[in-house]
């Protein structure tokens, strides 16, 4: 047996592996991600290693492989439970085991190592005021400010005093070649969160909070670890309960990782913990500089950290005793990967807390489907909270059809009852929040008369426009040509929705003279800071109006503002993808629970030409049941995750021609190889852009019952692709269950 080896992972760069023999004696104790001990390099250096790979084969002479010395017992080591996590990562959703560990390990070198330098006095209390009084009768103030700033201060930064005391550097040399102090120097940590005032308050529990925690504890004390789903109204104390489990956790010892979907939602959601936390709670997020991430993992490996907030990457914190990870939003399609291997990050921690006897708790007030299919089915445990904390009501909504609105003769973006509202919310000074619904989908058609929308007549998703003409469908690939009027009423008010947050702040500032507006976006948050200093500012009262896409609907907790407008429900609806029910309902579900927070009533306005789709409703009586129980019947009847598993096998090329071939070889390999398992194959398509920068794009789906059928035809794929000269130049990526296209 042979085995592929990572060398010394924190050092080397992650581009190639080293293979080695596996002795006989050692077979037992050899498994992916095991510490072991090799010879390396002319000299046979014993050197520690990771193994990736076992197999029965070698790629290398036989007479070249090295024996593998001894295989380490530190079960403790967290590199090897990531590598171990990494190989997993590989199985379960394609790709390389470099790319594999490249995502798991994501921080290889130091990054401008940070020092800071101390000045230590040496003398005792009476030497050091005899001093002082001999320097300032000599009137050397430099010295005598620095000495007296040490019997203040017998340890003093340097950098204060250098740059506040204004002392030279002949001063501080006298000093040390005097003896009267000495310089020490030691390595630390960025902390990217800035220190505030710590004021912990005490968390009191609702009933249905403690019964929730309650049943948490339980659990745990008996040593029993679970996926939990905390599935709670908007408003509803998830945060305090999160903080409570977490204190659970470090009482044993054991550190928590807390997953929120964005870096938007990253400044409220630090503030709040490191109330109850402090300096022990840290964030990693795309944001942070290099060095930053790197010391952020340092302190986590070291202790120093027991809390690590953040996206997606944060899930691969090193912490060497795991004990807890919160994936809060949980329902949010960012928790999907778009980098292979285009991992979830539901599944992954659950993966990952399955191997560190770890629990995972999924929050949301709006689940996925797969989360509340796996509660039906028993694999997940429900935590419930039917109602806001101090007895909040949860805000009044009204649903305009703008279909009404344009037969009234209103051609504006704002409905007349919105309209009226934010007067009335704006003259209170009161706050109001404007979601725009259109982030990420491709256009569609609809008709703002009748509210038909063009929809592809094999999948039941809407068709995409594309050059203003064609209507294509992103499944199958079916198209049609689009027609200058309504197929369902012959009106001509047909055709896309065109607007953005841009437009939409101009016109407020137009039609409300008095609105002071905030506008958070892709454009207006692409500083390091930008989220924060804008959430920041609209906290503060600086800013009565707040315009956004679906960053401002996520976690955020306002408690003055009484009203949010939801621009465009319909552009997540017809996204001409599966998921464009639930993402609607979440979306809007999501946007209304922003108002209301404080002591007055909260309202909302959804503002659609599709009133009566079921999505649409449910989201304004905020009836999550009504919602799930009419998605997953329709789920089941079309065969889509998660009552059945999908594949994308996505292919790309700059050779347009080799590319169509390819995709069709691929798709024939998968049907031969496919031969007595229970799966339907779709496509080849066009994805959503079919071309993007020079490279041209296929992609087609397979559909199985069982998630491990998708994995050997996908390991199949792979093996067929590695041999076949023709995919040189194909780049091909699988996606399971894809959240976006």
């Amino acid at each position: 047996m042979y085995g592929d080896i990572i060398i010394d992972i924190t050092h080397e760069k992650l581009d190639r592996v080293f293979e080695y023999e596996i002795p006989e004696h050692l077979k037992e104790e050899c498994e992916v991600g095991v510490e072991v001990m090799v010879p390396f390099g002319v000299a046979n250096r014993q050197t520690r290693g990771y193994l990736v790979k076992i197999k029965d084969t070698p790629d290398y002479d036989v007479d070249k492989i090295k024996p593998i010395l001894e295989v380490s017992h530190n079960r403790e080591a967290i590199e090897g439970r990531m590598v171990a996590l990494a190989a997993w990562l590989k199985e379960h959703y394609g790709g390389t085991m470099i790319q594999a560990l490249k995502t798991v390990l994501p921080i290889k070198k130091r990054e401008n190592v940070k020092l800071k330098r101390d000045i230590c006095l040496l003398l005792n209390e009476e030497e050091a005021e005899s001093k002082l009084e001999s320097f300032s009768s000599k009137n050397q103030k430099a010295r005598a400010r620095l000495l007296n700033a040490l019997i203040q201060s017998p340890v003093l930064d340097y950098t204060f005093a250098t740059r506040d005391l204004k002392i030279a550097k002949t001063v501080m040399d006298y000093f040390i070649e005097e003896k009267l102090i000495e310089i020490t120097t030691q390595q630390v940590h960025r902390n990217p969160i800035r220190s505030r005032e710590k004021g912990s308050k005490e968390i009191v529990f609702t009933k249905e909070q403690q019964i929730a925690f309650d049943t948490f504890r339980e659990e745990v004390e008996k040593g029993k670890n679970h996926t939990y789903v905390l599935h709670g109204v908007t408003g509803s104390g998830k945060t305090e309960i999160y903080i409570e489990m977490i204190k659970l956790a470090i009482k044993k010892g054991e550190q928590a990782i807390v997953m929120i979907p964005e870096i938007a939602l990253t400044y409220q959601t630090v503030m709040r913990f490191y109330n109850s936390f402090g300096d022990r709670i840290s964030i990693m997020n795309s944001r942070l500089s290099k060095g930053e991430k790197y010391d952020q993992m340092m302190r986590a490996k070291n202790g120093q950290v027991d809390v690590m907030i953040g996206p997606r990457s944060a899930l691969f914190t090193p912490f060497p005793k795991l004990g807890l990870i919160i994936v809060d939003e949980e329902h949010e399609g960012t928790y999907k990967s778009d980098q292979v291997p285009r991992y979830h990050v539901r599944e992954t921690a659950i993966q990952r807390a399955k191997m560190e006897d770890a629990s995972v708790v999924l929050g949301s007030a709006t689940p996925s489907l797969e989360a509340m299919y796996c509660i039906h089915s028993g694999k997940y445990k429900l935590l419930s909270l039917t109602r806001r904390l101090s007895h909040q009501t949860l805000s009044k909504v009204d649903t305009v059809d703008m279909r009404l609105e344009l037969k009234a003769g209103n051609r504006s973006i704002f409905s007349r009852k919105l309209r009226q509202l934010m007067e009335e919310k704006l003259r209170n000074n009161q706050q109001v929040m404007l979601f725009l619904n259109r982030r990420g989908y491709a256009g569609f058609i609809s008709c703002r008369t009748c509210g038909y929308v063009a929809q592809c007549r094999n999948c039941d998703v809407s068709l995409s426009v594309h050059h203003h003409k064609i209507l294509r469908c992103h499944y199958c690939g079916y198209e049609e040509t689009r027609k200058p009027k309504c197929p369902a009423c012959d009106s001509k008010h047909i055709g896309e929705f065109r607007a953005g947050t841009q437009q939409i702040e101009e016109l407020v500032k137009s039609e409300f003279k008095d609105a002071k507006v905030l506008r958070m976006d892709m454009d207006t948050t692409k500083s390091k800071d930008g989220h924060e200093k804008i959430l920041s500012a609209f906290g503060r009262g600086e800013a009565n109006v707040l315009i956004g896409t679906q960053m401002i609907v996520k976690g955020h907790d306002f408690p003055n503002v009484t009203l949010v407008g939801v621009l465009a429900a319909d552009m997540s609806l017809h996204s001409g993808d599966y998921h464009g029910g639930e993402r609607t309902f979440q979306l809007i579900t999501q946007a209304v629970g922003r108002a209301g927070r404080g002591d007055i009533k909260g309202e909302a306005v959804i503002q659609t030409y599709s009133p009566t789709h079921y999505a649409i409703k449910a989201a304004a009586n905020q009836d999550y049941q009504e919602f799930y129980a009419k998605e997953i019947s329709y789920r089941k009847l079309l065969g889509y995750p998660p009552v059945e598993n999908l594949l994308a096998v996505l292919l790309s090329s700059e050779d347009e021609e080799q590319l169509e071939r390819g995709s069709n070889y691929l798709k024939g390999f998968a049907t031969m190889s496919s031969e007595g398992l229970d799966v339907k194959i779709i496509g080849p398509a066009n994805p959503a852009i079919g071309k993007i920068d020079n490279v041209y794009r296929k992609v087609f789906y397979i559909k199985a019952k069982e998630y491990k059928t998708l994995v050997i035809l996908k390991n199949k794929m792979e093996a067929y692709i590695e041999i076949n000269s023709g995919f040189q130049k194909i780049r091909t990526m699988f996606d399971f269950n894809p959240v976006k296209f």
